[in-house]
């Protein structure tokens, strides 16, 4: 199985890589629109600032490329936010795969920002949980967060705020945690997404 995840200047690509060498697979990095578009699975990881990020995607034409991508593709932490339709960190335009914005974490001072830790998932019926056990811890770190939408298929809280663990539309799947570092539920996940989907 080709497996592409894409490079865009944003951290955790190792972590990711790491991730399905203990699944028995290999990925590649690259911001190749060729080898991205040939791929049986991508992966858009990321760990970073949401303008930063998007100016390199323009600049090599992949906010093109990614958004007609038809095999599964997958958005982790800012790659899921870099999928939705706008982004209040530096008011940045992102890539409208999904129709909702990214918004900063506006909570109370006994809840720090950015989100840091395990929160578990209420997820509704999909494939990419198959397996997965009844209390699905995941690990998050993130100072933003999408709102609950039609399209979220699992659902968090930190601080009174509800809001998208993990969206889908189509072949598009982003969660906001980091699958890679989420212990047995993360690994589930990166398996339903590489043999199941």
């Amino acid at each position: 199985m080709n497996i592409a995840i894409v490079k865009y200047n944003a951290g955790n690509t190792r972590s990711v890589l790491c991730a399905l060498n203990r699944l028995g697979y290999e990925g590649v990095v690259t911001d190749d629109q060729t080898l991205l578009e040939q791929a049986d699975r991508v992966i858009f990881p990321g760990v970073g600032e949401a303008s930063t990020a998007m100016a390199y995607l323009r600049d090599k034409g992949l906010d093109q490329v990614l958004v007609n991508l038809k095999q599964p593709f997958l958005g982790i932490c800012l790659g899921m936010q870099l999928m939705c339709r706008q982004s209040e960190e530096h008011d940045t335009k992102t890539l409208g795969i999904f129709d909702v914005p990214v918004l900063k974490f506006r909570l109370e001072p006994e809840y720090k920002v950015p989100h840091m830790g395990w929160n578990t998932l209420d997820c509704k019926t999909d494939s990419l949980f198959l397996g997965l056990p009844e209390k699905k811890w995941c690990y998050f770190v993130h100072g933003y967060y999408v709102p609950l939408s039609d399209c979220t298929i699992a659902a968090t809280e930190y601080g009174g705020q509800d809001f998208t663990a993990i969206l889908r539309k189509d072949n598009f799947y982003g969660c906001q945690f980091h699958p890679e570092k989420s212990a047995e539920s993360g690994e589930l996940i990166l398996k339903n997404f590489l043999e199941v989907l």
